[in-house]
């Protein structure tokens, strides 16, 4: 296949460039580690894969045929992620206590719920499938993207994940957890935010 290489760069890019679902992986491992965020990385991979599929397989036109969908898409998302945000600014620094842990935060099925109601998820792979999708009813092909965008969309998360991890290192006191919890919130809400306002 000759566009399997363009296609995978776009896929590193769509995949490792700044958004919600980053944003919330690398917040969520700074307080809960990499394993406790694992769930969530795969459940987002995974579910933005299969829209992919579910694009090219030919649910991405029925999207860009009713644009009403695509708003309620829009404000359901930036709605659920402003939510998360104030989530993010109002969460206390990690427990040393495993016991006082908490909740497990956002979760596999909501990383995926919140892939699904993302349109610039949706969007990406309406612009996937046009520009590396074959012409005509290629099933084959299409699942071979859909499969080769998530294994490079795995890493690229994975990525945002031991960045918090990392960033956890160099944070030792609850006011700096604090500082960079609200940090964080501020750069989700100005990513949900700009979908609708620009």
């Amino acid at each position: 296949m000759q566009s399997l290489l363009p296609f995978l760069l776009f896929a590193f890019v769509a995949s490792i460039t700044p958004g919600p679902t980053n944003i919330l992986v690398m917040s969520h491992s700074s307080r809960r580690g990499l394993v406790a965020t694992l769930p969530i990385i795969f459940g987002a991979c995974v579910t933005a894969a299969l829209v992919v599929l579910a694009v090219g397989l030919g649910v991405g036109e029925t999207l860009l045929r009713f644009p009403r969908v695509q708003q309620v898409m829009a404000w359901a998302g930036v709605l659920w992620l402003s939510w998360l945000a104030w989530q993010i600014f109002r969460s206390s620094a990690p427990s040393t206590d495993p016991e006082a842990a908490g909740d497990n935060g956002l979760g596999m099925v909501g990383a995926a719920g919140l892939q699904l109601i993302n349109p610039k998820v949706w969007m990406m792979a309406v612009a996937m499938i046009s520009v590396f999708g074959a012409s005509g009813d290629e099933r084959a092909r299409i699942l071979l993207l859909s499969l080769a965008f998530l294994l490079v969309c795995l890493p690229c998360m994975t990525a945002w994940a031991l960045l918090g991890v990392g960033s956890a290192r160099f944070l030792t006191s609850p006011q700096a957890f604090t500082r960079m919890n609200a940090l964080l919130a501020l750069l989700l809400l100005a990513s949900a935010w700009l979908t609708v306002l620009v």
